[in-house]
């Protein structure tokens, strides 16, 4: 984006971010995120359908012989007759469903909503099918009601809209930031006097994402258990390229990486000569989620980014009901909590997921290793974040599981992380790149040669920034400089060793350090820029420096004495 869209773009998450702290002095954040995320939904699905309404309403009445939608003027009596006929067609469901757009029912749609939010409670709005009278009983019932309408006519989304009634605010507060939604430009905005080149779904999208880091940092830990840092997301997409294919997140959280897969076919369309429409059709997701409200908020996700989804038939736990038993995806992404303890059911005990070895009962972080491996098609790759000590850890089997995965010629790339990426732990962290097939990669990339028994260790601990006093970020820059090392290694394309940074060992290599993977123990220090100095000579040079410096500050505090002493002040 250019500055202009990214200026609006901060200004708009300014405005819509103010107007929701307003819910904070009445309730805590865990809980006004489904007000406002809420809404958010709302608002898009609404101006979604809306942008498809004018598209059909420019259809109905354009001449084209190629145009199917064409509805001829003389094939009615008149001008009421045939505006009647226009506005019978908007309301075909049949239309929005074809272009992947939720349908709306007029009870759902946000001018109904903006409207009758204003009104005295007690108003008859509309009949039901019955003939009865509907009437206002309060703004959040009227949101409700949106909800539950959009539910019925979509049967993807039944069950997944939060209510937001049970959080009994005040009308006017709800009015508030109705009125507020309803004053931004989602749709063809302005900025400055220059119409930008956002699509709602764009804007919307960008909203979501931001409202739900926000509510991560504002809930602390237990909301970053469903957020994962946007630039951590963003490099294991990039390393991975997932642009075909099943993708699979067994600890999804609020769908990160299934939005960053999206968004990765859309950058990438240009430079590899595809339509990111079409390409988008290759591509399936599949999710799991314990925790039944980040489970609801997955799917509004997805809704509101028109991405099609799986993610079984309820929040579930991954490790006791699986909700997809036969899969075997192409690319598995996670980020699973960190350390997990209280995971382990004596029903996994003889579970055919651990290939490499029970992990131990006391922490699950292996558990999920080898539940995303048993997931894994014979070519697919996938990626784990996970705490700095699964490398390292030689406790209740960890270490010959992590032995066996480096025997059987599993773990493809190891990456270690700066500390402070996380809002929820300050633990030092890690990605693990694994595949089960390291030959060529002929089924998926003809491009990535023949890996077998080599590792490549990338040490990024250096890498970033500090974006505040807390948290620390990687720039575009440090993820392009990462995956393209990856890249460059994989397919044998002028990749070199980097002392400090990055480093392709052999099987032997890893014996010697008895099958620890932590990069930095491979990739050595960074190498110091040699300027033609011995170092004895350089040793003696500094070390005549530093004498004469001192001898120089004696001097120094001596004249400094004598000269307060002049003035009458002892040292």
């Amino acid at each position: 984006m250019n500055n202009t869209e990214q200026q609006f773009l901060k200004e708009l998450d300014d405005k819509l971010w103010k107007a929701a702290c307003k819910l904070q002095a009445s309730m805590d954040a865990a809980n006004y995120k489904h007000i406002v995320l809420g809404l958010i939904f709302l608002k898009y699905v609404s101006d979604a359908f809306a942008e498809r309404q004018d598209e059909l309403l420019e259809l109905f009445q354009t001449d084209d012989d190629d145009n199917i939608y064409y509805l001829p003027r003389e094939d009615f009596d008149s001008d009421a007759e045939y505006q009647q006929a226009i506005e019978d067609e908007l309301e075909v469901l049949d239309y929005y469903r074809e272009a992947n757009v939720f349908w709306m029912p007029k009870a759902a749609r946000w001018q109904t909503l903006k409207e009758k939010a204003v009104l005295p409670t007690g108003t008859v709005l509309w009949q039901d099918d019955a003939g009865n009278d509907v009437k206002l009983r309060s703004v959040s019932w009227l949101i409700d009601n949106a909800l539950e309408e959009i539910e019925k006519s979509n049967a993807k989304l039944k069950g997944i809209l939060n209510r937001i009634g049970q959080y009994q605010q005040e009308n006017e507060t709800l009015i508030g930031l109705i009125n507020t939604f309803s004053d931004t430009s989602f749709t063809k905005p302005v900025f400055s006097g220059e119409k930008l080149n956002l699509h709602s779904k764009d804007i919307l999208g960008h909203v979501y994402e931001y409202f739900l880091g926000e509510f991560a940092l504002a809930e602390g830990k237990q909301g970053g258990q469903y957020y994962t840092p946007k630039s951590i997301v963003t490099l294991i997409v990039e390393m991975l390229q997932p642009y075909s294919g099943r993708v699979y997140d067994p600890a999804m959280g609020s769908g990160g990486f299934f939005v960053s897969s999206d968004k990765f076919i859309e950058n990438h369309a240009s430079e590899q000569h595809y339509d990111a429409a079409e390409q988008k059709k290759h591509i399936s997701v599949y999710g799991q989620e314990a925790n039944p409200t980040t489970w609801k908020l997955a799917a509004m996700n997805m809704a509101i980014r028109g991405i099609d989804f799986n993610f079984g038939t309820k929040n579930a736990n991954t490790f006791t009901n699986d909700q997809h038993p036969d899969l075997r995806a192409d690319f598995v992404m996670a980020n699973p909590p960190f350390n997990m303890k209280d995971w382990w059911s004596e029903s996994l005990a003889d579970d055919a997921r651990w290939q490499y070895g029970t992990p131990p009962k006391g922490n699950a972080n292996f558990g999920w290793m080898q539940h995303m491996l048993h997931h894994l098609a014979p070519t697919g790759s996938m990626a784990l974040l996970l705490a700095n000590g699964s490398m390292s850890s030689k406790t209740n089997n960890e270490g010959e599981i992590r032995k066996r995965l480096i025997e059987e010629d599993r773990v493809e790339c190891m990456v270690a992380l700066p500390g402070q990426l996380f809002t929820n732990t300050q633990i030092p962290a890690c990605i693990w790149f694994l595949t089960k097939d390291k030959t060529n990669g002929m089924v998926r990339n003809e491009k990535k040669r023949d890996r077998r028994g080599e590792f490549l260790f990338i040490d990024a601990r250096n890498l970033g920034f500090m974006k505040d006093r807390v948290l620390r970020d990687f720039t575009n820059e440090d993820i392009a400089k990462i995956a393209d090392t990856f890249h460059a290694w994989q397919q044998d394309e002028g990749y070199e060793d980097v002392a400090g940074f990055c480093k392709s060992s052999t099987l032997d290599e890893i014996k010697k350090y008895d099958y620890v993977l932590t990069p930095g123990r491979y990739v050595g220090a960074q190498e110091q820029e040699d300027d033609g100095e011995p170092f004895a000579e350089k040793m003696a040079r500094l070390t005549e420096q530093l004498k004469e410096q001192f001898a120089e500050s004696d001097r120094l505090e001596a004249e400094v004495k004598q000269h307060l002493g002049g003035l009458g002040y002892e040292c």
